[in-house]
Formats: structure tokens, sequence, C-alpha cells
């Protein structure tokens, strides 16, 4: 807890020198805005047709998150060194066990989990590391700072998460694998004919376009819940900050820093952690609930 609250005030006390310094990406001086932090400015242009694949701030977090994902698995979970169990081994297993019986076996049927739990265990770790990098500052930002004559990124806080278009792309893999697999377990016609409640065929009119409705919102739920917790916690922080700017008062300090801090580490220890088990556990029943829509 100590090093976290060093790394939080460490952060939020570096925060002013870097945002009066701070340039836009066409040179010229930026006032501090926090929801500047939203605006994806192109670095790489890819256009494909109407298609923009082009290379931003949300994908080099969202690579990078990819990258230390497939890092992490395999330092903790595939390279042993020495006979005896090691503290990253049990840290390891930990996690393993937390995807298997909290995640796993709680929402996929027994002939499913095979199958399914690399999905599910992959997306809770990725998820957490992407929400995790968003609190460290590192230097993929769209703003420059001059450091000896060489204008280079500016140290930023940004979550891909607080992204609705990356939020919306993971929820649509889950919804997408949900109603394939529940396709190919039960067929078409059991499959869709489960959605229909046991109700007199007078109300089929009614219910079935509310059961249709019902798996959209699944989608919109599932996406909307991840990226509004990971957007308020970092608008939270950066707004106070900000009122240090704004205002143009550093006496607001003194409250400024100490409330993000508390932010901060709230965001850190607790709704980062939660929100990648809460949207790999839906991932997990959602799918489930297709393979046995009886259950």
């Amino acid at each position: 807890m100590k090093r976290l609250l060093g790394l939080a005030l460490t952060l939020l006390l570096g925060l002013p020198a870097v945002a009066l310094a701070a340039e836009g990406p066409g040179g010229k001086p930026e006032k501090f805005n926090p929801a500047s932090e939203w605006t994806l400015h192109e670095w790489v242009p890819i256009h494909l047709g109407p298609l923009d694949m082009s290379i931003n701030k949300a994908v080099a977090y969202l690579l990078l998150g990819a990258l230390v994902s497939c890092l992490l698995g395999i330092v903790l979970m595939r390279v042993k060194v020495g006979s005896d169990p090691t503290k990253k081994q049990a840290l390891g297993e930990t996690i393993y066990e937390v995807a298997q019986v909290q995640v796993a076996e709680q929402g996929l049927p027994t002939k499913a989990i095979g199958r399914w739990f690399p999905y599910v265990a992959s997306l809770m770790i990725f998820i957490w590391v992407v929400n995790m990098l968003g609190f460290i500052p590192l230097p993929l930002s769209d703003e420059k700072v001059e450091i000896g004559g060489l204008r280079v990124p500016t140290l930023a806080i940004f979550a891909a998460t607080s992204t609705l278009s990356v939020t919306l792309a993971l929820a649509l893999m889950t919804w997408v694998f949900t109603h394939v697999e529940g396709i190919r377990a039960n067929g078409p016609v059991k499959y869709f004919k489960s959605w229909i409640p046991d109700v007199p065929k007078a109300l089929y009119p009614l219910i079935i376009p509310l059961e249709i409705l019902g798996q959209f919102m699944r989608l919109i739920s599932l996406s909307i819940r991840l990226y509004a917790n990971m957007l308020a916690g970092h608008m939270l922080i950066l707004t106070f900050i900000g009122l240090i700017f704004v205002l143009e008062n550093v006496v607001l300090a003194v409250v400024a820093v100490p409330a993000a801090a508390a932010f901060y580490l709230f965001e850190v220890v607790i709704v980062v952690s939660i929100q990648a088990y809460i949207f790999a556990a839906l991932s997990a029943i959602y799918i489930g609930s297709a393979i046995e829509p009886e259950h």
C-alpha cells in the first residue's frame, strides 16, 4: 500500500509540471484540459474505404496490453526456476484458480469449460492488464514537451477501456461467441426457440421483440459497464488536478492532490480488478446460458 501511495503522489505531483509545459499535436502550447485526453489523434493513418484502422493512442495501449498479457502468462505460468515453489509460481496459480473456479466453473457448463476457459481467462487477464496500464504514467500521449531541444511525448495516464469503441469491440466478441456457440450446441431452431418464455401465445407479439431487444441490451450493458467505470475514475482524477490550472491557484493542490490520490488508489486497488473479473464472469455466464438455455 505504501508503494502504491508513493506512486500516486509522485504521479499527481508531477502532473502540474507536465501540463504547463505540454504542447498539442500541432506544436502549439495548450491549456490543461482533462477532456482532451479522450481525443484520439491519428499516429499512423490507415483507411480502408469507410473503415478507419488508424493507429492512435488507444490502439497503442491495446497492443502494449496484449504484449504484457502474453509476457505475464509466460513468466508466471511457463517459466520455472528451480524445483521449489516460488512466489511467482504461487501468484500464477492464484490467477489460474480465480479464472478456473470463480469465472469458468461458475458460468460455463462442465462440458464447455475445456473449450471456453482459455477465452474467459485470457479476457480477464487482458482487461486487467489494460486497466492497470491506464494508471501507470507512460510516454504514450499526443502532447509533447521539450527536453534538451527534443520534443518528446509527456507522461500521461490513459485507459484504453475508457474508450467506448474498445469496450464495445470486446463486448461484441462475447456477444457473437455467445450466439454462435448457442446455435452450435442446440441447433438454430431450438436455440432461438429458447428465447421465448412459457407464456400464452397471445403475448408472443409483445414478448418476442422484448427478448430480441434483451439480447442486444446484453451487448450494450457489457460494454457500457466497463467503459463508464474506467472513464469515471480517470475523469475524477484529472478533474481534481485540472482545478489547479483552471482556477490558476496552486493553493488548491493541498486539497486536489490528496483527493486525486485517493481516487487513484481506489481505482488501482479495487476497480481495476473488479471490472476485469465482472466482464469475464458475465462473458462466461452468457456463453454458458446459450449452451444450456434451459438453465
